[in-house]
């Protein structure tokens, strides 16, 4: 998987999914104080999402989007562990935990790909490079050789000397 799908597949995965899913309960007061703590857990997520998408659109190096990923899955980590620890107390339904728990595990997928391809640096050139077809020799009539050889059919029998 090349790494600009990586990131898209990534720019998709945007905690924005459980944050649908997660209404927090209609009251006409002030909400409680683990809704608000859950929020803010899930905008500094978002906004890490939003750095990956636009790492992405610029297409940064691997080693920058392994740093992004790193940092995004470490954000995502803790809203979840936010959320299974004060689920009951917050009311956090248990549909969104599994959804925020899957939605990291493939978060975890692709940071695992990312930084595989960040640790195997930058793809290595196929064939010789511009310097190295430059600089080889150029053929000339002084450093022709001509042929006499067993191969040689211009001046000669193919199969020698009969």
């Amino acid at each position: 998987m090349n790494l600009r799908r990586a990131l898209l597949i990534a720019a998709c995965l945007v905690p924005g999914a459980a944050a649908a899913q997660f209404q927090p309960p209609a009251a006409p007061q002030q909400e409680p104080p683990c809704v608000q703590d859950f929020l803010k857990l899930r905008d500094d997520a978002s906004k890490k999402a939003a750095a990956i998408r636009t790492a992405s659109a610029r297409h940064v190096t691997a080693q920058v989007a392994c740093g992004l990923f790193n940092a995004f899955s470490a954000a995502e980590a803790k809203m979840m562990k936010y959320a299974e620890t004060n689920s009951v107390w917050c009311g956090i339904p248990p549909q969104v935990l599994t959804g925020i728990q899957q939605q990291h595990v493939k978060t975890l997928e692709i940071r695992g790909k990312v930084c595989q391809a960040a640790a195997a640096g930058p793809p290595r050139p196929a064939g010789p490079s511009l310097s190295d077809a430059l600089s080889a020799p150029i053929t000339d009539s002084k450093n022709i050789k001509s042929g006499g050889g067993t191969f040689d059919t211009l001046t000669g029998s193919p199969l020698g000397n009969k």
